[in-house]
């Protein structure tokens, strides 16, 4: 058997109406389907039937997830470019949201969390053409992203390395 990839996520939330206002305003995924209690969530520019969906349960507490229960540590979102990343970085901030940048070297991160607590990232995947053992061993010695400095690295607009993972991308040291 060989998994593909991540077709959806569903997510038990306490209030359906305030997490899909948070999904929709804050990443721009769009409701195409549901019933009381639940709804489907595409992101934009998907070709899944749904990429998330949300069930309530209603008076539920924030999720304790990693801090006092086991559970999902987090989803994570690919966008196509850095302005793209920017853009969902100020979104986060609006909605005081963000919690933690990161650079992985081959990966740049935002972190955030929802209105009831459980945590996501959305990345950009530097594209094969730009990995280098610099990017390669920033890996191992994660630092804060600085996004206007990786804006100026690689531009704005280039377009990631959308799922590629860097085995068999780098020689062997």
């Amino acid at each position: 058997m060989a998994i593909h990839r991540l077709n959806h996520a569903v997510l038990y939330v306490s209030d359906l109406d305030r997490s899909v206002s948070f999904y929709e305003g804050v990443l721009g995924f769009r409701q195409v389907m549901g019933f009381p209690g639940a709804a489907f969530l595409q992101a934009p520019g998907s070709n899944n039937d749904h990429d998330l969906g949300l069930f309530q349960v209603p008076g539920a507490g924030p999720s304790l997830a990693g801090r006092q229960t086991v559970g999902l540590y987090h989803l994570a979102w690919e966008v196509d470019t850095l302005r793209s990343l920017e853009e969902v970085s100020q979104a986060l901030l609006a909605e005081n949201a963000l919690v933690g940048a990161t650079d992985h070297g081959t990966t740049k991160a935002l972190y955030g969390r929802d209105p009831d607590g459980i945590e996501f990232e959305v990345c950009w995947l530097v594209p094969a053409e730009h990995l280098d053992s610099a990017a390669i061993d920033a890996k191992s010695k994660m630092r804060r992203l600085d996004l206007a400095e990786e804006i100026q690295r690689y531009g704005a607009e280039t377009l990631g390395g959308v799922g590629v993972s860097i085995s068999g991308l780098i020689p062997s040291r």
